[in-house]
């Protein structure tokens, strides 16, 4: 028995390369095997850095990230302020420079209170601040547009839950910092974000570390395209927890074209009153199995949805092929299609499923 207890230890000794004090045995490598292996993992290096498209994403979305500064009022009537970075990127509407950021990056300021500089360090000068709370996204005008490089917009539409993307942006004021990870999840809404009044949202979860200065930079695809604004965290400790949430620049983009349009964004409608207690029992009744997308209970006259012939009891199940999940989603994805556009809205109607076009209009003032 003494012997097999023997055995037993000197063989688990062996196993985990220790020695019968217990302490790890050093590998044994001698200087040219040693000098060998260095030559095989320089070979390597060179493969996999030609290969390693990060640095190429890198080195062509970098040049347009911006880093702003920002003197913020800390309470309405108060005149302390407070030091806070932030991230924004360039982009070209109608053949035109402007700077993205997030509305919450830029707001509230004092006067003069938003400074901008380029990875370079060069400074911009700002000449306006078009912002909408609603969405938590701002445009900004800068005058020496002849420095500003636009970046290449995507389809955040495109994006799916485990494709690679890279964040940019001012974590902690650490200018053009680069993180990289996956999305995560979309459509995520309800979200208690620390900023009051953000009512449009449907974000892209992203586990690419976000912290405190990465609001307003761009979460760039694999192809060096931005597709989100990077905007808030979930975190119990203020820093990075991996769940970051991003503002699909698909909405981005429809934003920002209204706010240089009109100074305010005055989203389409469509002229419909929904069931806000939708259930499974109702659903039943028209004949669903459960209770998924909008039920239509009044129309607004001269609408668009009246002119469409929508009907009380119609069930909008999906909005330019997006299944509807409820009427919180239907009303975001309605206010941020351009007015004037046609959309496809497949209904349920008598137990029968149909398909009707409709033309979204400005909503009436």
């Amino acid at each position: 028995m003494q012997r097999l207890h023997f055995v037993i230890c000197m063989a688990i000794c062996v196993l985990s390369g220790l020695s019968a004090q217990g302490q790890e045995q050093p590998i044994s490598v001698s200087l040219d095997a040693r000098q060998q292996l260095f030559e095989q993992l320089a070979a390597d290096a060179k493969q996999f850095d030609a290969r390693n498209i990060l640095k190429k994403v890198v080195r062509v979305a970098k040049p347009s990230v911006v880093h702003i500064q920002s003197r913020k009022i800390v309470q309405a009537g108060s005149r302390r302020t407070i030091e806070e970075a932030g991230s924004g990127f360039v982009v070209e509407i109608d053949d035109r420079k402007f700077i993205i950021t997030n509305r919450h990056v830029v707001f509230p300021t004092v006067a003069d209170g938003v400074k901008i500089s380029l990875e370079d360090g060069q400074k911009l000068t700002v000449l306006d601040i078009s912002s909408d709370p609603s969405s938590d996204i701002a445009v900004i005008t800068i005058r020496e547009t002849d420095l500003l490089v636009p970046s290449r917009i995507g389809d955040s539409g495109k994006m799916d839950i485990g494709d690679f993307v890279v964040a940019i942006g001012s974590p902690f004021g650490l200018t053009h910092s680069i993180t990289y990870g996956i999305i995560s999840a979309k459509g995520r809404k309800d979200l208690s974000l620390g900023t009051q009044g953000v009512v449009i949202q449907d974000f892209i979860q992203t586990d690419a570390a976000i912290n405190p200065g990465n609001s307003g930079g761009p979460l760039v695809n694999m192809r060096g395209e931005v597709i989100g604004i990077n905007t808030a965290i979930a975190s119990s400790s203020g820093g990075n927890e991996g769940i970051g949430f991003t503002i699909p620049i698909n909405m981005g983009m429809v934003v920002a074209s209204q706010l240089l349009d009109d100074e305010s964004v005055r989203g389409a409608y469509l002229g419909v009153r929904m069931d806000h207690d939708f259930n499974d029992s109702t659903a039943l009744k028209l004949g669903l199995s459960h209770a998924r997308g909008v039920r239509i209970t009044g129309v607004t006259e001269k609408s668009p949805a009246a002119k469409a012939k929508i009907a009380p009891n119609d069930v909008i199940l999906s909005y330019n092929g997006t299944l509807i999940e409820d009427d919180d989603h239907l009303a975001n994805l309605v206010s941020l299609t351009p007015a004037g556009s046609e959309v496809s809205l497949l209904l349920l109607r008598e137990r029968k499923a149909i398909r009707l076009g409709v033309t979204l209009s400005h909503r009436p003032d």
